[in-house]
């Protein structure tokens, strides 16, 4: 039997977009820093005329040498695997990829560095071989910004694949630089028009889940203008509304700082205060970002203190609710959190860290085990520029990423309290309320409910299993200048 295969060119195929600009701004921000990032958009008129004369391959290089040069490949790597897939899949032809998952072997052509792309085509797009630009890499592992190879050799590269029998499709643009489509017995061109079995297709891409990196949209260069105008004004606005959440009442905080552009939707019946002798509420929140605790205090008018695990010391000392820090030893996070709903109120977040899509992370059976008074409370939150969560960056500059937001709009949906039938004293395992929980969290949301854990989400961001060592204030202060070391590159 004749295995049928297909080559398909990525930019303005598999992905809508001709133009790789965006992911090279999205490589330089993340794997480098705001100087970088305002570099390549300076250039970005420089790359265009070059195009416009003809000269795509010296834009290219261009784009690569200004976004690349100086920098660890390793960093590149990690931006590739943390951070681009999210926005390659935002931008997937569905109708395209239709076509190309028909076929037994399938192999991508793109113009970017091979490295840039070759993690999500092959583990989201389910293509078998990449074939791309190499980047050259000093002994030492860093980029040299250049590149082997031109659009020519990897057209040349794509006919080796394919010595013994010619591809059964090629897909591309008809205005396309590469040279493959003489080898393929058919051709198509974008638009992609499927017929009624297509769409019945069942197989689909792999959905992203897990991702990393403080833009929320793909950096084209008039979104890219606009980050760097507001920046400035961002930061100022971000210290502001700071100040105020450390400074005024929990009960005045929500007048104030609708004057500052944050909003707060608030859904259901929020339980009154404990009164009396009787043990606090265990308020069970999903974990968008870490400002859950403080955004539910807020709703409610006092100050709920929060179990936290992994977020930084600076963090803590902003905070303007008590913060509870588990070890991760169950027996001893045990009884801080019963010695805690002794004397009130408490938020928990089960999933044990932050996830950005519509997926809930399975829940922590632990809170079922020590209180049947449980209100579920599905949280959720819209932000324009910045994300607030990060998994390799600083911790530290995530309320400060969180408030540069020009508005912050948050979600807050209190369910009913657990009946006393949903819970452990009814004789039900920790792990079926949990599980309980989580299902009408997802379904108050319209998320999907996974088996995914902390550890799950840190070995595809950040290559380790998110252990956090309590570190000196010495390593800290390292680590801070770490951090903005990049800024300088």
């Amino acid at each position: 039997m004749v295995m049928e295969s297909v080559v398909s060119e990525l930019e303005g195929t598999l992905l809508k977009d001709p133009d790789p600009f965006s992911y090279f701004m999205l490589v330089a921000f993340e794997a480098s820093g705001l100087i970088r990032f305002a570099l390549l958009l300076f250039v970005w008129p420089v790359i265009r005329f070059l195009d416009a004369l003809g000269m795509d391959d010296a834009g290219l290089k261009l784009m690569v040498f200004v976004a690349t040069v100086g920098l660890r490949v390793s960093e590149i790597e990690s931006v590739s695997r943390a951070v681009l897939p999210k926005f390659y899949m935002d931008d997937v032809d569905m109708e395209a990829w239709k076509v190309f998952s028909l076929y037994d072997k399938r192999v991508v052509v793109t113009k970017m560095p091979r490295i840039m792309v070759e993690m999500f085509v092959k583990e989201h797009l389910r293509a078998d071989e990449v074939v791309g630009s190499e980047l050259i890499v000093t002994r030492f592992g860093f980029a040299t910004g250049f590149i082997s190879g031109d659009i020519t050799s990897i057209s040349s590269r794509v006919a080796k694949l394919f010595v013994d029998d010619e591809p059964s499709l090629g897909l591309g643009r008809c205005t396309s630089s590469f040279r493959f489509f003489s080898l393929c017995k058919e051709q198509m061109q974008p638009p992609f028009i499927t017929n009624e079995n297509l769409h019945n297709h069942q197989l689909r891409p792999l959905p992203v889940i897990f991702h990393d990196g403080r833009l929320v949209k793909r950096p084209t260069p008039s979104t890219a203008l606009l980050i760097l105008l507001w920046m400035p004004l961002g930061i100022i606005l971000a210290i502001i509304r700071i100040m105020i959440g450390v400074m005024l009442p929990m009960q005045a905080i929500p007048y104030v700082s609708r004057l500052f552009g944050g909003k707060i939707v608030v859904k259901g019946k929020p339980p009154p205060p404990i009164s009396g002798s009787s043990s606090g509420v265990l308020f069970v929140c999903t974990h968008r970002t870490l400002m859950d605790p403080v955004v539910l205090s807020t709703v409610l008018r006092r100050k709920i203190p929060a179990v936290t695990y992994s977020i930084s010391r600076l963090t803590e000392i902003l905070s303007p609710i008590p913060t509870v820090r588990l070890t991760r030893i169950r027996e001893v996070d045990a009884e801080k959190i019963k010695h805690e709903l002794s004397k009130g109120d408490l938020v928990v977040c089960p999933e044990g860290t932050t996830c950005r899509e519509p997926f809930l992370l399975r829940f922590s059976a632990l809170f079922a085990e020590l209180t049947d008074q449980i209100v579920p409370v599905a949280m959720n939150y819209r932000v324009g520029f910045f994300h607030a969560t990060t998994a390799g960056g600083w911790k530290a500059l995530d309320p400060i990423f969180f408030f540069m937001n020009p508005r912050p709009v948050y979600e807050v949906t209190f369910l009913n309290q657990l009946p006393a039938e949903a819970t452990c004293s009814s004789g039900k395992s920790p792990h079926d309320v949990a599980n309980y929980v989580q299902r009408i969290l997802a379904a108050t949301l319209g998320f999907e409910c996974t088996n995914f854990t902390r550890k799950d989400k840190y070995r595809v961001l950040a290559g380790n299993d998110g252990t956090v060592s309590y570190t000196s204030i010495v390593d800290q202060i390292k680590k801070v200048v770490t951090t903005f070391k990049p800024f300088l590159q």
